[in-house]
C-alpha cells in the first residue's frame, strides 16, 4: 500500500514548492504545525490561537486562489457554489479558523468546542491539501487516500522526533 501511495503522497509534498506563489501560503503551515507540536497534548487556548490562525491563514490563501482563477464567482453568488468541494473545505477552513482563534483570544471554547484546543495535527491535514485546495492538483480519492494512510505514520515519527523538545 505505501509504495502504491507513496508518489501520491510525495506529489501532495513537493508540488507547493514548485510554484513561488504557493510557499507563501503553505510555510506559516510547516511553522504552524512545528509551533502545535511542540505544545502539550492537553486543550490549551495557546493551541487553538495557533490553529486558529493556521486556518485562517490557509482559508484567505484558498480563497485567494479561487477568486482570482473564477473572477466572476464573488459578483455571481449562489449556493452552487458550495457543491465544490473546494469551495465548502475553505468555508470550513475559514469557519473553524474564526471560532479557534476567538477560542484562544477569549479563553473560553464554545459548548463541545473544546478539540480547538487539542488540534495539534490539523496543520497535516492543511499542507497535504494545499496543492488541491489552491488548484495546482485535482481532488482525487486517491490522493485522499494517500493523505489517510501517510497521518498515523508521519505524526509517530514527528511525535517521537520532536519528543525531546517537547515540555
Amino acid at each position: 500500500m505505501f509504495e502504491l501511495l507513496g508518489p501520491t503522497f510525495i506529489e501532495l509534498i513537493v508540488t507547493p514548492f514548485r510554484h513561488a506563489e504557493m510557499v507563501w501560503g503553505i510555510v506559516p503551515l510547516y511553522f504552524g504545525w512545528l509551533a502545535n507540536e511542540m505544545n502539550s497534548n492537553q486543550a490549551a487556548y495557546r493551541t487553538a490561537i495557533q490553529t486558529g490562525f493556521s486556518f485562517i491563514w490557509a482559508g484567505a490563501h484558498w480563497s485567494y486562489k479561487y477568486l482570482t482563477a473564477n473572477p466572476d464567482a464573488a459578483r455571481d453568488f449562489n449556493l452552487k457554489i458550495f457543491l465544490a468541494v473546494n469551495v465548502t473545505v475553505t468555508v470550513l477552513a475559514l469557519v473553524l479558523g474564526v471560532v479557534a482563534l476567538a477560542s484562544g483570544l477569549r479563553r473560553k471554547f464554545p459548548k463541545y468546542g473544546k478539540f480547538l484546543g487539542h488540534t495539534r495535527f490539523s496543520n497535516y491535514f492543511m499542507i497535504t491539501i494545499f496543492p488541491m485546495q489552491s488548484g495546482y492538483l485535482v481532488w482525487s480519492w486517491e490522493r485522499i487516500v494517500a493523505i489517510v494512510v501517510f497521518a498515523v505514520p508521519l505524526w509517530m515519527l514527528i511525535h517521537f522526533m520532536l519528543k525531546p523538545l517537547r515540555r
